[in-house]
Protein backbone atom coordinates (compact mmCIF):
# COMPACT_ATOMS: atom_id res chain seq x y z
CA UNK A 1 0.00 0.00 0.00
CA UNK A 2 1.69 3.16 -0.51
CA UNK A 3 1.10 6.92 0.99
CA UNK A 4 0.13 10.12 -0.73
CA UNK A 5 0.61 13.94 0.52
CA UNK A 6 -0.53 17.07 -1.91
CA UNK A 7 2.16 19.99 -0.90
CA UNK A 8 2.36 23.32 -2.18
CA UNK A 9 6.01 24.45 -2.95
CA UNK A 10 7.66 26.96 -1.08
CA UNK A 11 11.19 27.86 -2.49
CA UNK A 12 11.12 31.02 -4.91
CA UNK A 13 12.38 28.92 -7.43
CA UNK A 14 9.88 26.27 -7.19
CA UNK A 15 11.07 22.52 -8.25
CA UNK A 16 14.21 23.48 -10.32
CA UNK A 17 18.02 24.37 -9.57
CA UNK A 18 18.67 23.60 -5.91
CA UNK A 19 15.53 22.90 -4.63
CA UNK A 20 14.86 19.99 -6.91
CA UNK A 21 18.45 18.59 -6.09
CA UNK A 22 17.66 18.91 -2.50
CA UNK A 23 14.34 16.87 -3.23
CA UNK A 24 16.17 14.28 -5.70
CA UNK A 25 18.54 13.54 -3.06
CA UNK A 26 16.00 13.27 -0.14
CA UNK A 27 14.57 10.60 -2.91
CA UNK A 28 17.43 9.07 -2.59
CA UNK A 29 18.37 9.10 1.15
CA UNK A 30 15.19 6.84 1.44
CA UNK A 31 13.74 3.12 0.50
CA UNK A 32 10.72 4.25 -0.65
CA UNK A 33 10.02 4.34 -4.39
CA UNK A 34 8.25 8.08 -4.82
CA UNK A 35 6.68 9.17 -8.11
CA UNK A 36 5.75 12.74 -8.33
CA UNK A 37 3.16 15.25 -10.50
CA UNK A 38 1.39 18.44 -10.29
CA UNK A 39 -1.86 17.88 -8.06
CA UNK A 40 -4.64 18.61 -10.83
CA UNK A 41 -2.65 15.66 -12.83
CA UNK A 42 -3.55 12.36 -12.72
CA UNK A 43 -0.08 11.25 -14.37
CA UNK A 44 2.95 10.76 -11.73
CA UNK A 45 6.78 10.62 -12.89
CA UNK A 46 9.18 9.25 -10.71
CA UNK A 47 10.90 11.45 -8.56
CA UNK A 48 15.09 9.87 -8.42
CA UNK A 49 15.46 11.70 -11.39
CA UNK A 50 16.95 15.27 -11.44
CA UNK A 51 16.13 15.40 -15.06
CA UNK A 52 12.10 14.39 -14.72
CA UNK A 53 11.65 16.40 -11.73
CA UNK A 54 12.49 19.73 -13.31
CA UNK A 55 11.04 18.66 -16.25
CA UNK A 56 7.65 18.78 -14.20
CA UNK A 57 7.98 22.86 -14.32
CA UNK A 58 6.68 23.22 -11.10
CA UNK A 59 6.61 26.75 -9.84
CA UNK A 60 6.61 28.43 -6.50
CA UNK A 61 2.90 28.01 -4.95
CA UNK A 62 2.26 25.26 -7.15
CA UNK A 63 0.83 22.09 -5.65
CA UNK A 64 2.37 18.79 -6.22
CA UNK A 65 0.98 15.46 -5.30
CA UNK A 66 3.96 12.98 -4.04
CA UNK A 67 3.29 9.03 -3.32
CA UNK A 68 5.96 7.13 -2.07
CA UNK A 69 5.44 2.85 -1.65
CA UNK A 70 7.46 1.19 0.69
CA UNK A 71 8.90 0.48 3.80
CA UNK A 72 10.02 4.18 5.04
CA UNK A 73 7.12 5.85 2.95
CA UNK A 74 5.79 7.78 5.70
CA UNK A 75 9.13 8.87 6.77
CA UNK A 76 9.80 9.99 3.12
CA UNK A 77 6.92 11.79 2.65
CA UNK A 78 8.12 13.96 5.72
CA UNK A 79 11.36 14.27 4.55
CA UNK A 80 10.47 15.36 1.10
CA UNK A 81 7.33 17.96 2.39
CA UNK A 82 10.44 19.44 4.79
CA UNK A 83 12.40 20.49 1.07
CA UNK A 84 9.37 21.57 -0.38
CA UNK A 85 8.11 23.76 2.65
CA UNK A 86 11.31 25.58 3.30
CA UNK A 87 12.15 28.56 2.29
CA UNK A 88 15.24 28.09 -0.33
CA UNK A 89 18.04 30.52 1.27
CA UNK A 90 16.66 27.82 4.60
CA UNK A 91 17.25 24.45 2.71
CA UNK A 92 20.36 23.80 3.87
CA UNK A 93 19.27 23.82 7.00
CA UNK A 94 17.16 20.85 6.12
CA UNK A 95 17.62 17.49 7.68
CA UNK A 96 16.37 15.24 5.39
Amino acid sequence: MSSERTVTVVPEAGLHARPAATFVEAVTDHESTVRIGRADDEELTPAGSMIAVTSLGVESGAEVRIVADGPDEEATLDALERVLTTPEDELADVNT
